[in-house]
């Protein structure tokens, strides 16, 4: 049985370093409510999405969510990190472009993005559990 799942986290303006730790805590503690919400035992792979702009450092949390999950019901689970780029919009120019952070100006003109419109994101997307 496949979990789709919605949950997401949104940024903060005060993150401290290492919140990567917390957040794969609250992974974990996520993909076992949601397993045991849908009668599961065993959860055989769980995907993550992370956005370059989500001011989630993905190496940390990768290495945090290792470290966490050899005693938890992740523990023989696959783990799938997705990452994506950050998108921002170029009024100026009329254009989309890839931001890898926030900082980012167009590579045409060099304005900085009218919007972001994508890589915010983190977020668990799915469970494959039995």
């Amino acid at each position: 049985m496949i979990l789709y799942l919605a949950t997401s986290y949104q940024e903060s303006a005060n993150l401290r370093p290492m919140h990567e730790f917390s957040l794969a805590t609250d992974v974990i503690n996520l993909a076992q409510n949601e397993a045991e919400k849908n009668g599961a035992t065993i959860i055989r792979e769980i995907s993550i999405e992370i956005g370059d702009l989500s001011g989630v450092e993905a190496q940390a949390f990768e290495s945090a969510l290792e470290l966490l999950v050899k005693e938890s019901v992740l523990g023989d689970a696959k783990i799938i990190i997705i990452r994506n780029p950050g998108i921002g919009r170029c009024d100026a120019c009329d254009r989309d472009f890839e931001m890898h952070h926030r900082l980012a100006s167009c590579p045409d003109c060099h304005c900085f993005p009218s919007q972001i419109k994508g890589g915010e994101e983190f977020r668990v997307i799915s469970l494959l559990v039995d």
